[in-house]
């Protein structure tokens, strides 16, 4: 039996419906990010970079892109002999037949996939956030304590709070409570949706919830209250880097533009912690006589012959004549004709926006559908 000391169980079937428009036909996971990635490349990459080799990717809303996008993980060095990366949708199997009903859930039925591996430990990530994270790093402070869990946890704003996981730590940062969305927090130390858990006693509860019919279905709900109640050693793990909740209109166009910035903590042009994606197939990008970019992304593929200030263009959008591209993402393939005018918007897919038309007052949001 091949024995691995953790294997990754990656989160990715939400479906996003704050994200609207941009996951109508497409699991939040493999929405595109930055000109060239999806969200989901960053958590990837941070399995690669980190170490981990072995990879379960849980899919269950509007799987297909998301399940052609990674194909056989070669982007990311996952097409290992004794590793790789493994798709896993809900399926029947003699005992019951259901779709997740919750993270917790979707591991249990995941237990004959992660005991191929006989893993000391299982990492449990989310392909919904943005960030680079060296997980084998949280890993040795979770042997090192001697931990049943590790959660990774990152300070958010007090006003914030309310909206995540909340850990209340001693000073070695064993956690006493965890609230998930509380009223009124005590804390501001939010869960980032990173867990190392050891395997053995992580399975031995579910098995054990699942036979005696007590509810397990998630983990800040059910499976971290029950640990803590048994007294089982549980810490937060703190991170101090850069890390996004994409989960809204607002924050996914706030995160786009950020990237643009060179000194953004993400800093993705570096080559020791690179992110990976699907290669581009694209040729290069044109800016004509008549074009003019400031301070944004492009992509190949495009051809500029507009103003783009501060923006990003993911590959092989047209930025007509005397078209202005302002505060704004052009998904791929969009064709913006000469006059027209972007403002604080994002064009979907292979949409034209037609000559001279205004699209966004420069004050909200608005997302182009044609």
């Amino acid at each position: 039996m091949i024995k691995k000391e953790i294997v990754a169980m990656l989160l990715a079937g939400g479906q996003g419906s704050r994200l609207h428009a941009l996951t109508k036909k497409t699991a939040k996971p493999a929405v595109p990010f930055g000109g060239r990635y999806r969200i989901i490349d960053f958590t990837l990459s941070n399995c690669a970079n980190s170490g981990i080799d072995t990879v379960g990717v849980l899919t269950q809303y509007r799987p297909f892109e998301l399940n052609s996008h990674i194909a056989d993980g070669s982007a990311w060095d996952l097409n290992r002999i004794g590793g790789g990366v493994y798709i896993l949708p809900p399926y029947m199997n003699q005992k019951e037949g259901t779709w997740y009903r919750g993270t917790a859930h979707a591991i249990y039925q995941n237990i004959d996939f992660v005991d191929r591996y006989n893993p000391e430990n299982v990492i449990i990530l989310s392909g919904d956030h943005i960030y680079k994270m060296d997980y084998s790093k949280m890993l040795d402070a979770h042997n090192e304590k001697n931990a049943t869990c590790t959660i990774a946890v990152i300070e958010v704003p007090w006003e914030e709070a309310s909206r995540f996981g909340i850990m209340n730590t001693d000073r070695n940062y064993r956690i006493e409570e965890f609230d998930e969305k509380p009223e009124k927090p005590k804390s501001n130390l939010a869960s980032m949706g990173v867990y190392i858990f050891n395997w053995q006693k992580l399975r031995s509860l579910m098995l054990e919830c699942a036979a005696n019919k007590v509810e397990f279905d998630d983990f800040g709900q059910n499976i971290i209250p029950l640990m803590l109640e048994r007294g089982e050693a549980m810490y937060a793990y703190p991170f101090g880097g850069y890390w996004k909740d994409v989960g809204t209109i607002e924050s996914y166009w706030e995160a786009n533009l950020e990237i643009i910035d060179p000194n953004h903590p993400l800093k993705l042009q570096d080559r020791k912690w690179v992110i990976y994606g699907e290669p581009l197939l694209y040729p290069p990008q044109y800016i004509s006589k008549t074009g003019q970019v400031e301070n944004s992304l492009v992509m190949d593929g495009c051809k500029v012959h507009g103003l783009i200030n501060n923006s990003v263009l993911f590959p092989g959008s047209v930025v007509g004549k005397g078209a202005v591209v302002k505060d704004s993402i052009l998904m791929a393939n969009c064709v913006i004709e000469p006059g027209a005018v972007i403002e604080k918007a994002i064009i979907m897919p292979g949409l034209t926006v037609e000559k001279k038309v205004k699209v966004g007052d420069g004050k909200t949001i608005k997302v182009f559908e044609g």
